[in-house]
């Protein structure tokens, strides 16, 4: 049987008769496929020598089939009773040859499937040039022909193997499609028309160098050869290769601009048609090692070794220079054996090592049947059936075995790891998780990461959050989304809160690497579920956090109504924690967002305004107080963005200089914020960018102005009129409103600086509140003065800037407004809430005595009196110090004031004294001035002195000294309700009898000693329903119940003893008289109100 030849590149009969020379009749060549061996080869075995074991087995292929082929020879030659084995190449060969391409079309399919592809078969069917039809010329002579003449091309490309058939249908219609191969064939044959040129340039750039030159080399080794320009591009590529894959990619790029001239990217620019040789590392590696003598091994399958043969052999061969592409096609056959051998070495020594642990028991055992052995060795006791023997008898032995193992292994290890510990599994739970190729598998060990702790605390969850943000990072968006995502949505409604907190904080977590669809829709509806149905206020703030760091990443316009509803529903939450968070995070990155839109000015800010005035349209009869402090409070939190607004869009933006010697910022220049999203340095970028802005932007107030400043101007005109006016329209008496309102301003002015609020903010108030008598004529509209516009332009803006000039504006101010407010009879509200709210601060008590001792020497009686009723709402907040020093001289100096109404107006600040002060001295000198009031004859027809007294005695009656109310409160008390008995004018009589009927009320709650109780306070009581007889009949039965309670007390004052201190009204017996006692007390209408106050006093 003839073999095939491993040197031919075709088998066809045509190239054989293409060189009859190279062969004789009695011996060929190796490269001639002749029938048998030649005489003579020192291959041929002798006849009775035994068939050399082949190297590779027959179903093993190469390439081209010529590294068998040889094997094949060699076996075809022994004794003719061997049964020889036909080689698939062979068969391949055999089919081309013939011109069978469709059988072997479906042997090369056949070979496919089974997974034994014919490098023969695979590169026919991957040349075009096997099946070109040239038309209007006959075929090459080493054309390939059938029986027919030229094999047809394709209809759609030109092989074979690439053919789509599902690119036509039945009726044939397919021009276009065929133009498309058209144009394809000729792209390929116009890049082999290139490289045939490359070979012939290369061919000529080896012989550029004269052969007498090459002489003069090889006569003299030390004068080294010239390279050659393909050796040069040929050491460029790889040079270039190897910085590139040991990262210089620096001096790759500097390399390859040097050498322009050729692309590093394709192998096939060196020009040469020859595989890539090794790397350079490669070349190194394997320049020093000694190359074994062809003499010690002989490899009869892959070729013969000329120095082997004799020497009459080698002289019948004609000597020819070899063909380079056979020399391509040798080299790249070797190199796909030497790849098969090596594959073979490295599975037979992995056999190897497998028997060796097998026979590990054997080595050193006697001489005993395997038998005996095993069963000598079962009394070790080692246990493989169960699972944890399985484990444990295979070693993992890879990367991915260990990744099998450890999703094997885990889901048994965690249940019984202590729970104080199970964070320590978390980064091997991850890693595995990351790197397992089982979905199922990543998503059980994902269930168990957040499961792992039943209730994880703060530090667990940080590192389980610590860990997904990695895994994040590691898998990427997709794998997120269908890998984390489902465990957060699993949880969202477990039982244990810190479970849900823990998803609360992954989707935040998260955020950053999740698809901006996802973020924007499922995650933000997760969030938006939480924070309307979970009741944990721990879970409801991460919610908000998690909430915030979500509009940080959001880029969907359309979702802007939905975060300003979010705002709003957490502002509203009755938990303090959770609106904290949405103003240290959810506002900062809603308003960034929103700055990122454009809307700050036009949308966000603007609603929150319309919000409020339609709060204030509602709440004509009774304002809800929270929903105003909900949205002033997050218009406040809108401060900070705004002005960085300001400031980024501002005309001197783009000449902001960092470099140079830039100030630092003042460390009061800004109201400290709420968190680091609120300060300005943060939002604008740095401390030096922002320190930069404010030198310019104070420079363009001062000097420049603001035309041109849209964001600016925007404020001064449209935002500062609109605030004022909400100001004027809120209730001057809620101190609530008026603090909310007084530190949105506050703020506001500081933040945009001493300028911005000297020359836009006071001069828009200034226009409003223009202080004359005009101004607080209520008849005529003109009330401002008597307004919340008063004490927040006061205490909000005039107490930004603490410098004297500033307080001198301030102290002139109130000054004004007092002594318009009293010239003009108008109500004092405006002016009494501008004193609470900076007598709740002490760095104003004596700006604050500077304006009243102002009032105390001002000529008008009306201005003093209102002074003296100040002075009342002053010493509470005031220190004694200054009491004794300040507050009292001026109240003397005002008791003995020829008018009468200013002394009157005394009486209640000295009653509070009495309440307040606890030194004696003090408490002397206002008792004496009291008892003047009340003992010198001057005042012993005067209605209103006497009322004011008793009204501010049951005021600071049960909270004054005991020994002061035993002692003087209610022995007065007596003498006045005593007088009132022989009052002749009905209406005093009756103003007193009322008065005293508080004042009693008041007293009776608290704890009166058996003398007093007996000697002042029944014998005031008897006096009072004496006067309510025939005054108030229903004042007159609650008398007389508490007068009878009064004297069961005395009669049983042992008892009472043992009971210890206690009210008279607490004390009543007897529930009847309970009943009675407080149906009387809910029919009165004259003072009714003031009852139920009374008896909510405390002592």
């Amino acid at each position: 049987m003839a073999s095939v030849n491993p040197f031919n590149l075709s088998d066809s009969e045509e190239e054989a008769e293409r060189r009859p020379n190279e062969t004789v009749d009695t011996e060929r060549t190796p490269s001639d496929g002749a029938p048998g061996p030649p005489p003579g080869n020192p291959f041929s075995p002798p006849a009775d020598a035994e068939p050399p074991t082949l190297l590779l087995s027959s179903n093993r292929t190469s390439p081209s089939g010529e590294g068998i082929s040889v094997s094949v020879a060699a076996t075809s030659a022994m004794a003719g009773s061997a049964e020889t084995r036909v080689s698939v190449d062979v068969i391949a060969a055999q089919l081309i040859r013939d011109q069978y391409i469709l059988t072997a079309l479906e042997f090369h399919t056949e070979l496919l499937e089974a997974g034994r592809e014919l490098p023969r078969l695979r590169d026919y069917f991957s040349n075009p040039g096997n099946f070109e039809r040239q038309s209007g010329t006959p075929p090459a002579k080493d054309q390939v022909l059938g029986p027919g003449g030229p094999l047809n091309r394709a209809g759609s490309i030109s092989t074979l193997d690439s053919l789509d058939f599902a690119r036509y249908s039945d009726d044939g219609n397919r021009e276009s499609d065929e133009r498309v191969a058209v144009l394809e064939f000729e792209l390929r044959k116009a890049k082999e028309t290139i490289q045939a040129l490359r070979a012939n340039l290369t061919q000529a750039a080896e012989s550029e160098v004269p052969s007498q030159e090459r002489k003069n080399f090889k006569s003299s080794p030390e004068i080294q050869e010239p390279i050659r320009p393909l050796e040069k591009r040929a050491l460029n590529f790889l040079v270039n290769e190897y910085l590139l894959k040991n990262e210089y990619k620096l001096s790759s790029i500097t390399f390859s601009d040097e050498n322009d001239d050729q692309d590093f990217e394709l192998w096939d620019d060196v020009g040469l048609n020859i595989p890539k040789p090794p790397d350079l590392l490669q070349l190194y590696r394997n320049c020093g090692t000694p190359l074994p003598s062809p003499r010690d091994t002989v490899d009869v399958s892959v070729e013969v070794n000329f120095g082997d043969l004799p020497g009459n052999c080698i002289a019948q061969v004609p000597l020819k220079k070899p063909d380079l592409s056979q020399q391509t096609e040798v080299v790249q056959e070797l190199e796909y054996q030497i790849s098969l051998l090596n594959n073979e070495k490295q599975s037979l020594a992995e056999q190897i090592k497998k028997l060796q642990r097998n026979n590990l028991y054997y080595n050193n055992a006697l001489k005993l049947s395997p038998a005996f052995l095993q069963a000598l060795l079962s009394f070790c006791r080692m246990c493989s059936d169960s699972r944890l023997g399985a484990e444990v008898s295979r070693i993992a032995d890879s990367e991915e075995s260990v990744m099998l193992m450890l999703g094997r292994c885990l889901p048994h290890i965690v249940p019984n790891v202590l729970l104080a510990k199970r964070e320590e599994l978390i980064p091997l739970i991850l890693c595995t998780a990351c790197l397992h190729p089982e979905p199922k598998e990543r998503d059980q060990l994902l269930h168990i990461l957040f499961n792992l702790i039943k209730r994880p605390d703060d530090e667990q969850r940080q590192m389980i959050l610590t860990g997904c943000v990695a895994f994040a990072r590691h898998v990427g968006p997709t794998r997120v989304e269908a890998e984390l995502l489902p465990q957060c949505w699993e949880q969202i409604n477990h039982k244990y809160p810190e479970r849900r907190l823990l998803v609360a904080e992954s989707c935040g977590a998260l955020a950053p690497y999740l698809p901006k669809e996802i973020r924007s829709s499922l995650v933000l509806s997760m969030l938006q579920q939480m924070l309307a149905e979970d009741k944990a206020d721990m879970v409801r703030e991460a919610v908000v956090k998690s909430l915030g760091i979500i509009m940080g990443y959001i880029d969907d316009s359309d979702k802007y109504s939905q975060g300003f509803e979010l705002m709003l529903l957490s502002l509203s939450d009755p938990s303090e924690r959770v609106v904290s968070a949405v103003h240290q995070v959810f506002i900062p990155a809603f308003a960034a967002w929103t700055t990122e839109l454009g809307t700050l000015q036009t949308a966000l800010i603007p609603s929150l305004l319309a919000r409020i005035e339609k709060l204030l349209m509602q709440g004509e009869h009774g304002l809800d107080e929270h929903k105003l402090h909900v949205f002033l409070s997050a218009l406040q939190s809108l401060i900070p963005p705004l002005f960085a607004v300001v400031l980024q869009n501002a005309p001197f933006t783009s000449r902001a200089i960092l470099h140079g010697d830039i100030p630092a910022i003042e460390v009061t220049r800004f109201p400290r914020p709420a968190s680091p999203l609120q300060d300005v340095a943060t939002i604008i970028g740095s401390r030096e960018m922002l320190s930069a802005l404010l030198l310019l932007y104070d420079h363009q107030l001062e000097h420049e102005g603001t035309t041109g400043w849209e964001s600016l101007l925007w404020v001064v005109n449209q935002l500062l009129p609109q605030l004022i006016e909400i100001v004027g329209r809120i209730n001057v008496t809620s101190s609530t409103c008026v603090h909310e309102f007084s530190r949105f301003f506050w703020r506001f002015c500081r933040t945009f600086g001493k300028i911005f609020t000297n020359t836009k903010v006071k001069p828009q108030f200034q226009e409003i509140l223009r202080l004359s008598e005009e101004n607080v004529d209520v008849s005529a509209g003109n009330d401002i003065l008597t307004k919340a516009t008063v004490p927040i332009y006061a205490t909000g803006v005039l107490t930004c800037y603490n410098q004297e000039e500033d307080r001198k504006l301030l102290v002139g101010f109130l000054e004004d407004v007092m002594t318009t407010l009293s010239l003009s009879h108008a109500p004092l509200d405006s002016l009494k809430a501008s004193f609470v709210e900076l007598g709740a601060n002490p760095v104003y008590h004596e700006l604050l005595l500077t304006v009243l001792w102002y009032g105390v020497v001002h000529t008008s009686a009306l201005v003093r009196c209102t002074a003296a009723r100040m002075f009342e709402l002053l010493v509470k907040g005031v220190n004694e110090t200054l009491v004794a020093q300040r507050v009292v001289p001026a109240l003397i100096t005002l008791s003995s004031d020829p008018e009468i109404s200013v002394r009157i107006s005394t009486i209640p600040a000295f009653g509070t004294i009495m309440e307040t002060v606890t030194q004696k001295e003090l408490l002397e000198r206002v008792k004496m001035q009291l008892a003047s009031f009340l003992e010198d004859p001057q005042y012993q027809d005067q209605h209103s002195l006497h009322m004011e007294i008793i009204r501010t005695f049951g005021r600071v009656g049960p909270n004054a000294e005991p020994r002061f109310r035993d002692e003087f409160v209610l022995p007065h008390l007596h003498k006045l309700a005593l007088g009132n008995n022989s009052q002749a004018v009905e209406s005093k009589r009756i103003d007193i009898a009322t008065q005293l009927f508080e004042a009693y009320s008041a007293l009776s709650c608290c704890f009166i000693s058996e003398e007093v109780m007996v000697n002042h306070f029944l014998p005031g009581l008897r006096c009072l329903r004496a006067d309510m007889e025939q005054l108030s009949p229903e004042h007159e039965v609650i008398l007389s119940s508490m007068i009878k309670e009064c004297e069961i007390k005395v009669e049983n004052r042992g008892m009472a003893d043992a009971q210890g201190s206690m009210s008279i009204a607490s004390s009543l017996v007897g529930e009847d008289a309970k009943t009675k006692f407080l149906s009387k007390m809910g029919q009165l209408t004259t003072s009714g109100a003031m009852l139920a106050n009374v008896f909510q006093r405390k002592k």
